[in-house]
């Protein structure tokens, strides 16, 4: 099958043509002929199957027959992030460029002054974070009642970052006779119950089991001493034949501090989580993306929707929370039909989170032992401060491992010589990311395999 059979126009054959691409995915195959019938969607499917292009390219032809009025936009998209967003917004840009279609991007952080100006003249596509639009539209600035077309992506990610009763109250606000698609990696209750109520007899469509890893991903668990990870971590990045990596973390302080450690050893590596302004983020994706830096230390906001081309590995420093993010995680590799390998330590205390990961995606993942760490390496030009020694980062962060303090000396610590210990700040969790400060950068561009 081709394009051609989906019953696309010559404009967007074209426009796809050009992007290097002439055999859709399994999921664009099953969801473009329905979407150009005008039919409802329920679409199951993970990162990296096409599902962006499953909806993006029936909606540039629907679109094509219309005329934007202001203030009400004709079609509404629903991303949870602002990263996610700006793919999108990419994607009309490059397969949209033989149709007049106008565009409007709503996203948290940015200055609002042109979005204004678009949405007073009229816009066909409205791409919006639901914070965002919720802002605009009860300050009276959008009028949703000519909306036609709604499509509410990754939607069990909504469903994390507590997004779903702006989408219900989104929808009441939205005509009752339209055309709505959703998309989401898995099915919880919560999201089946959304589809319920707010699609009419929509057509299911589900191209991969939920949760399932990709059979391109060479998955490992790999045993580690605690205090050993970062040891370890070196390593096994000497050893292997890394071309790009993704390493994640749980926490953002955690994050920083393997970075810094990463660099001083020698590493190119970089960071992004949620505590870094959007500006630093996307020069940072810039820099990994063209080869500056082969490393991304990165916290799950960079987990999902981020189409990252050719990362050869993941490691995941610390066995996620939550087995959902696990798939999501060793989804950055192994994308488009590509080879990856995922590397996941594992501790004495992560037995419970590794058997949940196993359940959920229903096999067995081959355990193997650390590599002897390799004597100190000269390029490291200065002893590492105590707080970014290897292990005692886990201490700052994990409570559970307070028990150690113990057997400190008594009069080290600050408190026998009458001083106050201070209280650590308890680490918080990478949150809802909305803001934004800058434009649609132009490097990120979501594929057909994406």
């Amino acid at each position: 099958m081709t394009f051609a059979d989906l019953g696309l126009s010559d404009e967007l054959l074209k426009a796809v043509s050009e992007a290097g691409y002439d055999t859709p995915t399994p999921i664009q195959a099953q969801a473009i002929p329905p979407v150009l019938m005008m039919k409802d969607i329920i679409g199951i499917a993970q990162t990296g199957t096409g599902k962006t292009a499953s909806f993006v390219l029936p909606m540039i032809d629907i679109l094509a027959h219309g005329r934007a009025r202001a203030l009400m936009p004709r079609s509404l998209i629903l991303e949870p992030t602002r990263e996610l967003a700006a793919q999108v917004a990419e994607n009309f840009e490059k397969y949209g460029k033989y149709h007049k279609l106008n565009m409007a991007l709503l996203i948290g952080g940015v200055q609002m002054g042109d979005q204004l100006k678009a949405l007073e003249k009229g816009v066909d596509v409205l791409i919006a974070t639901p914070g965002r639009l919720m802002d605009l539209f009860q300050r009276g600035k959008i009028l949703l009642n000519g909306c036609s077309m709604l499509v509410i992506d990754e939607a069990d990610r909504m469903l994390d970052m507590g997004f779903i009763p702006d989408i219900e109250e989104i929808c009441t606000k939205l005509p009752a006779q339209r055309q709505t698609l959703l998309f989401s990696a898995t099915m919880p209750p919560v999201i089946k119950k959304l589809a319920d109520r707010f699609l009419s007899s929509p057509k299911s469509i589900e191209v991969a089991r939920p949760a399932t890893a990709s059979t391109n991903i060479t998955q490992r668990l790999v045993k580690v001493d605690s205090r050993k990870k970062r040891e370890a971590l070196r390593a096994m990045l000497e050893a292997e034949e890394v071309q790009s990596v993704v390493i994640f973390c749980n926490r953002k302080t955690t994050v920083r501090d393997l970075n810094k450690s990463l660099q001083r050893h020698g590493f190119k590596s970089g960071e992004i989580h949620g505590d870094i302004d959007q500006s630093a983020r996307i020069a940072e994706l810039e820099r990994f993306r063209t080869g500056s830096v082969n490393i991304l230390v990165a916290s799950d906001v960079a987990a999902r929707g981020l189409d990252i081309k050719g990362v050869s590995h993941v490691f995941n420093f610390d066995a996620p929370w939550h087995p959902d993010d696990y798939v999501h995680r060793i989804g950055r590799t192994g994308r488009a039909g590509a080879k990856g390998v995922a590397y996941t330590f594992v501790t004495a205390d992560d037995a419970e989170a590794i058997d949940n990961i196993q359940k959920l995606i229903k096999q067995k993942i081959e355990t193997i032992d650390a590599p002897a760490a390799a004597a100190p390496a000269e390029k490291v030009k200065q002893e590492p401060r105590r707080s970014d020694r290897d292990g005692k980062d886990d201490r700052k962060v994990d409570t559970r491992r307070d028990d150690r303090r113990r057997e400190e000396p008594r009069a080290a610590r600050p408190e026998a010589n009458g001083a106050s210990r201070p209280r650590r700040p308890v680490p918080v969790d990478d949150g809802p990311d909305e803001g934004w400060n800058g434009p649609v950068p132009e490097f990120l561009s979501v594929g057909f395999g994406a």
